[in-house]
C-alpha cells in the first residue's frame, strides 16, 4: 500500500529538489558538528603532546563526561522535531515554538545539576570501574574544571536546534568556528603555561573548554536576540514562567532519544574502560581511534539532524510523499559519504594517527601500532555508523523514539558489548576484538533502524498524531 500526499504544495516537490534542500540544511549543520568535535579533538591532540599517560587520563575524563553529555543532548534533541512539526503544520507559529525552546532550557538546567554532582566524584567512579589510581586521579582533576561546560553546551544545543528547525543554521556554524579558535588558544596558553601564566596541564584544558562553551552559548543567544529573522520569537522573554505540559512533553519524547544516544555512546565508553583494563597503551590507542571515528561521524550526525527537520516539516504538513523523499534523500547522501570515508580511513590510517603521536619516536610505537589497527576497523564500520545515525534521525522526524531506543539497547548492549568483551578477553585479539564487537553492534542497529523506516507506513508511523501537533488528514489508496 502506498500512501498519497494530501498537502497542496507537495506535487511540486521532486527528488532533486529534496536532495538540494537536504544538502542546503545539512551542510552548515555538518560543519557545526565538525567544529564542535574539533573542540574535543584540540584538547586530545594537545594532551598527546604531554605524553601517553596524560592522553590516557584525559581520555578517561572526556569519555566519562561524554556519557552524561550525550544523555543531556538526547533529552533536548526533542526540541528539534517538536519545533519542526509545529512549523510544518503552522508555518508562522511563534508561541508554540517559544514554549518548546523555553522548556528546553528548563530541561537542560534540570539535568545539569545532578550531573555536576556525579562528575565531582569522578575519581571514586573511575576507581570503582577498575581504572588505575593515578589515571583516575588525573582524570578527576581534569573533570573538576571541565564538567562546568555541561549546562552552557546544552543551552547552545537548544538554540542551535531552534535555528536549524527554521532552516537557518549558519549562525550556529559561525559561532562554532569562532569557538575552535578561542578554545585552541586558551588550551595552549593554560595547559602549557604561555604568556607568563602557570602550566596547568589537564585542568587548564578543562577551564579553556568551559569558558569557550559559555562564550558560544552567549554568542548564539546574542545573534538570535538581535537578528530580525529570529527576533519575532522573543525567545528570551519571560523565561521564568513554567509550562509544565510542554516540559513533560519534552521529557516524554526526549528520554527515548536520550537513551538511544546514550546506549551507543556508553557502549563506546564501556570499551574505554575495558581498554583501561588491558593497559595504558590500549587505552591511549583507543582514544586516538575513537577521536578519528568521531570526526567522521559528525557528517552523518548532521545529516540525521537535517533529516529530522525535513521529515518533521513534511510530517507536520501531512505530506507523506515528502516524508519519503526527505528520509531517503538523507540516507543516500549519508551512505555515499560513508563509502568515501571508509576508503580514506583505511588508506590513510597511519597518517591520521600521526596527527596525535609523533610516528618517529620509538617510545610511541606500541600505541601507534594498536591505534592503526583500531582505525582500520573504524574505517570498515563507516557504512553501519552512517546508516544508524541517519535512520534514527529520520524516525525522530516522525516522533518515533521508543522502539528505536529498544533497538539501540539490543544492538549495542546485547550484541556489541558482549561480543567485544568476549573477543577482547577470551581470544588473542585483545583490543581488536573489542572494536570488532563495536562494529557488529553498529551494523545490527543500522539494519533494524532502516528496516523500521522502510516499514513506516505499514507500522502506522505516518498517521496523524495529535500529541505531536499533526492533525491534517493523510489519505491512502491501494
Amino acid at each position: 500500500m502506498e500512501q498519497l500526499v494530501s498537502a497542496p504544495h507537495a506535487s511540486h516537490e521532486t527528488w532533486a529538489g529534496e536532495l538540494r534542500a537536504t544538502l542546503a540544511l545539512a551542510f552548515p549543520l555538518v560543519l557545526t558538528n565538525l567544529s564542535q568535535i574539533a573542540l574535543a579533538t584540540t584538547d586530545v591532540i594537545m594532551m598527546g603532546w604531554l605524553g601517553p599517560d596524560t592522553l590516557a587520563a584525559g581520555a578517561l575524563g572526556v569519555n566519562l563526561n561524554f556519557a552524561f553529555l550525550i544523555f543531556g543532548i538526547g533529552l533536548i534533541t526533542a526540541t528539534s522535531p517538536l519545533v519542526a512539526i509545529e512549523l510544518g503544520a503552522h508555518r508562522h507559529a511563534v508561541r508554540e515554538v517559544r514554549r518548546t525552546v523555553h522548556q528546553g532550557f528548563r530541561v537542560a538546567v534540570t539535568v545539569a545539576i545532578p550531573v555536576w554532582c556525579i562528575l565531582w566524584n569522578a575519581e571514586w567512579i573511575l576507581g570503582w570501574l577498575g581504572q588505575k589510581p593515578e589515571l583516575a586521579h588525573d582524570a578527576a582533576r581534569y573533570l573538576h574544571t571541565f564538567q562546568w561546560q555541561f549546562l552552557p553546551f546544552l543551552i547552545y544545543i537548544v538554540l542551535r536546534n531552534f535555528i536549524a528547525a527554521l532552516e537557518r543554521p549558519l549562525a550556529g556554524l559561525w559561532i562554532s568556528v569562532a569557538g575552535i579558535v578561542v578554545n585552541a588558544t586558551l588550551v595552549y596558553v593554560l595547559m602549557f603555561g604561555k604568556l607568563g601564566l602557570p602550566a596547568l596541564g589537564l585542568p587548564g584544558a578543562g577551564i579553556s573548554t568551559t569558558v569557550t562553551n559559555i562564550i558560544m552559548a552567549c554568542g548564539l543567544a546574542g545573534i538570535i536576540a538581535t537578528d530580525r529573522r529570529f527576533r519575532r520569537y522573543h525567545l528570551f522573554g519571560r523565561l521564568w514562567e513554567a509550562d509544565w505540559p510542554r516540559y513533560r512533553e519534552i521529557w516524554k519524547i526526549g528520554l527515548p532519544i536520550a537513551f538511544t544516544m546514550a546506549f551507543e555512546v556508553t557502549v563506546f565508553n564501556a570499551a574505554v574502560f575495558l581498554m583501561g583494563v588491558l593497559g595504558a597503551d590500549s587505552l591511549a590507542a583507543h582514544s586516538i581511534a575513537i577521536q578519528i571515528a568521531s570526526v567522521a561521524f559528525m557528517v552523518p550526525l548532521g545529516l540525521g539532524n537535517a533529516a529530522t527537520v525535513r521529515v518533521g516539516l513534511a510530517y507536520g504538513g501531512a505530506d507523506v510523499a515528502g516524508v519519503r523523499r526527505a528520509g531517503w534523500s538523507a540516507f543516500v547522501i549519508a551512505l555515499t559519504y560513508a563509502c568515501c570515508t571508509c576508503f580514506a580511513i583505511i588508506v590513510f590510517g597511519r597518517n591520521l594517527v600521526g596527527l596525535f603521536l609523533d610516528l618517529s619516536v620509538p617510545a610511541n610505537a606500541p600505541v601507534i601500532e594498536l591505534a592503526v589497527a583500531f582505525v582500520f576497523i573504524a574505517g570498515i564500520f563507516q557504512l553501519a555508523d552512517a546508516g544508524q545515525a541517519v535512520s534514527s534521525g529520520m524516525l525522530r522526524g516522525l516522533g518515533d523514539t521508543r522502539v528505536p531506543m529498544l533497538i539501540a539497547a539490543f544492538g549495542y548492549w546485547c550484541v556489541g558489548l558482549p561480543l567485544g568483551a568476549a573477543l577482547g578477553f577470551l581470544t588473542p585479539l585483545a583490543g581488536r576484538g573489542i572494536w570488532i564487537g563495536l562494529a557488529t553492534g553498529l551494523a545490527t542497529v543500522a539494519v533494524l533502524m532502516t528496516l523500521r523506516w522502510a516499514l513506516r507506513d505499514r507500522l502506522g508511523l505516518t498517521r496523524p498524531n495529535a500529541e505531536l501537533g499533526v492533525s491534517a488528514p493523510i489519505h491512502a489508496v491501494t
